[in-house]
Parts: C-alpha cells; structure tokens; sequence
C-alpha cells in the first residue's frame, strides 16, 4: 500500500481504544501504538517502527496525538 493514503487514527472511544483507518477502511480498534503499527504493517505498510509511527506527519491523529488513548 503507498504510504500516501489517508491514514487517520479516531479519537479515543468512551469504551477505549481509537479506530483506525486507512484509505476509507477501517482496520481496527488500536488500544496503544502497537496496534496502530501492527494494522499497517497488515496494510502492507511493514516497514514502520513505533516511533515512525508517532512522528509520521502522514498519520491524522484526532482527539489527540499519539500518547492519548
């Protein structure tokens, strides 16, 4: 998957964790940023760390950056 795709990671629900999605598709629920990591990685995005992750200006983090959960 090119890594230009909208990627946008949903403010935290009132039952926890954030959606996250790619292109328009949901991936899944993320409790953490290893979750976040590990859907992309399924995405096809296999070449990012953690930290890539909560730097990345590609990555639209609602409600909050990446230390909000």
């Amino acid at each position: 998957m090119p890594a230009y795709l909208p990627i946008v990671v949903h403010p935290p629900s009132p039952t926890g964790g954030r959606r996250v999605r790619v292109d328009g598709e949901i991936l899944g629920l993320a409790t953490g940023v290893r979750d976040v990591v590990e859907f992309l990685r399924r995405a096809g995005m296999d070449d990012l760390s953690e930290e890539d992750v909560r730097v990345s200006g590609l990555i639209d983090w609602r409600g909050g950056g990446p230390d909000v959960w």
